[in-house]
């Protein structure tokens, strides 16, 4: 096994909002449509939304109500100034913003937004 991600997937109950929200608002290309998994177009890394009733037969913990919030997808800009207009059209959009553009300490310029799922994930760039 290589220490590398190849793959990342959001496993919802609300896969025909949560196709609108990454394909319509963020702008993800869909390179395949099963209905219930929905594979994106994104350079690198595969990034997938999957109704999580597809696990059932694997697995009875996908049965379960998830409980807090446990990943973040980070959306990188090329600057403070698109940080702060790529907020504002997500917020325009009725996106739920979390957390307005700040600098942070760690030296980059961050704001957080909620999917529908209420997964929380952030915009940011470099100072």
């Amino acid at each position: 096994m290589k220490s590398q991600i190849a793959l990342v997937t959001i496993w919802t109950e609300q896969i025909d909002q949560m196709r609108a929200f990454y394909h319509d608002i963020m702008g993800f290309n869909i390179k395949l449509d099963l209905g219930n998994y929905v594979e994106f177009h994104n350079e690198g890394v595969r990034f997938a939304i999957c109704m999580r009733e597809v696990m059932h037969e694997f697995d009875s913990k996908f049965k379960e109500p998830t409980k807090g919030l446990a990943f973040e997808l980070a959306f990188p800009c090329d600057s403070v100034e698109e940080v702060d207009q790529t907020y504002d059209l997500l917020m325009g959009k009725g996106v739920r913003g979390i957390q307005p553009p700040k600098n942070m300490p760690w030296n980059q310029r961050t704001a957080l937004f909620a999917d529908p799922e209420g997964n929380i994930h952030e915009i940011f760039c470099e100072l």
